[in-house]
């Protein structure tokens, strides 16, 4: 069974997730730790539940959501898992930061990349990543069928969904991939996104303002 620990992190306010099982497997999901103390309290809650990191799991690579990825790649030495579509992302990030004012080199270290419908596993736990486009080209979302969750990204918010006016955004493609692959799970899946608190799959049916 997995459990899924998440921080709110960054000045964005981004969503950081641990998710890991009864055998102290893990991921990292998103790694949005910018400061040293929030670089600490990622560190010390995987230290204090003595959790061993398997892989660094990205729904999409914009800088709010991998400001804290090199330091976890330096200090977990795991491969980052993402789609292809999203390396011209992480490439763009240093020119991204330049905007908000502050440095941020380059990542270095190894990327495997996921696909449509490929499963990736905590030991007997899974998740089936679905490609859901339109925040970003490479965006993937993380679906566990037996549990009845998905770890989202920016793609849709309680009672909202994620912005479209990034580099190589698009509000067509995002609707779609909304009702396509997310509003065909089952009404009580739990969306866990990344920003703001969790929601359901059957309430944004029912509520969200961009469906009605």
């Amino acid at each position: 069974m997995l459990h899924i620990k998440s921080f709110a992190f960054n000045p964005f306010s981004e969503n950081t997730y641990i998710v890991f099982n009864e055998n102290k497997n893990a991921f990292i999901i998103d790694p949005g730790d910018f400061s040293e103390v929030e670089n600490n309290i990622l560190n010390q809650f995987i230290v204090d539940n003595e959790l061993k990191v398997q892989n660094i799991l990205l729904t999409h690579a914009h800088i709010d959501h991998v400001l804290g990825l090199q330091k976890a790649f330096d200090k977990y030495k795991v491969p980052i898992l993402m789609h292809e579509l999203e390396k011209e992302i992480l490439d763009r990030n240093p020119m991204d930061a330049n905007r908000f004012g502050f440095f941020f080199k380059p990542f270095e270290g190894e990327i495997s990349y996921l696909n449509e419908n490929e499963i990736i596993s905590v030991d007997e736990d899974e998740f089936k990543i679905l490609h859901v486009p339109g925040h970003s080209p490479g965006h993937i979302a993380f679906y566990s069928e037996a549990q009845k969750f998905i770890i989202s990204g920016d793609v849709l918010f309680e009672g909202s969904i994620g912005r479209t006016d990034l580099y190589k955004g698009d509000a067509q493609e995002l609707l779609k991939s909304i009702r396509e692959k997310l509003f065909v799970l089952e009404d009580e899946t739990k969306v866990y996104n990344g920003h703001g608190n969790p929601t359901t799959v059957g309430f944004e049916k029912s509520y969200n303002p961009f469906f009605k």
